[in-house]
């Protein structure tokens, strides 16, 4: 089982902690010299007037590009102690169970505009880079990863057999299996029932998908992990505020959606 997530804007960076090491991280040896070309990018137009309008960050965050020039000395922690927004929150990733660390590290690949794809356990530095944006030497950085990941991902899916997708469509942009892969890759859905209607509402869709990451990490800590589309389905069904979850049929490369909706 292999859980794709994205990353999330709310970061809460550690007061102390080792420096960045690019050779640490998820494939090194293959996306070093991207993760570099970016970061080098980054750094120009952080440094410029306009950077908030060209990393699309507001006025109270507009400040935070300053993060970006100082990647290399600033503390790292754990990318899933560094990222606490909604999602990350529900699924509670620090918590103390045995063999949590290794199954963060076994199952969990965050997709990330700055450094591609990372484990959940890869240490990171605070930064400002979501992934839809597009820096003037690189492009929309969703396109260059895609360039990128396929050679590092596709492996990793392949021998997964199952990927859970918990991607925002931004995130899930910069890599899809390819066609004539063998495996099950299962798009999570949160959705709220209004006036007789299906709709996404943003914040509880995160926090649902958070708490199944969760729920499916805390499993494989203890060595039940789900091997199939079904399993995972059942565990979401179990999830807190989730009253149904519904599996859709496999299209022909093998994607399916997961459907949890919420009471």
């Amino acid at each position: 089982m292999l859980i794709l997530l994205p990353p999330s804007e709310g970061k809460t960076p550690p007061p102390s902690g080792p420096r960045l090491d690019l050779t640490a991280l998820l494939a090194a040896e293959r996306l070093t010299a991207a993760r570099r070309e970016v970061m080098d990018e980054l750094a120009q137009v952080s440094a410029a007037p306009e950077a908030a309008a060209i990393l699309g960050l507001g006025p109270r965050s507009a400040a935070d590009a300053a993060l970006n020039l100082v990647l290399a000395e600033a503390p790292c922690a754990p990318a899933h102690e560094l990222y606490t927004g909604v999602l990350y929150e529900a699924a509670g990733f620090g918590g103390a169970a045995a063999g949590m660390a290794e199954a963060l590290s076994r199952h969990v690949v965050i997709l990330s505009g700055l450094w591609g794809a990372v484990r959940a356990t890869d240490p990171l530095p605070d930064h400002r880079l979501a992934m839809g944006a597009v820096l003037p030497g690189c492009g929309r950085l969703s396109a260059l990863w895609k360039r990128e990941l396929a050679a590092v991902l596709g492996p990793i899916a392949e021998d997964a057999g199952l990927v859970v997708d918990a991607r925002s469509s931004a995130y899930a942009a910069a890599w899809q299996p390819d066609r004539a892969w063998g495996g099950e890759l299962l798009r999570v859905r949160a959705v709220q029932v209004r006036g007789g209607k299906r709709a996404v509402v943003s914040h509880h869709a995160k926090h649902t998908r958070g708490l199944l990451a969760g729920k499916l990490v805390s499993l494989a800590a203890a060595g039940s992990a789900p091997s199939t589309a079904e399993g995972i389905a059942e565990a979401g069904a179990g999830v807190e505020g989730v009253a149904d979850a519904e599996l859709s049929v496999p299209d022909r490369s093998g994607r399916r959606d997961l459907t949890l909706v919420l009471g």
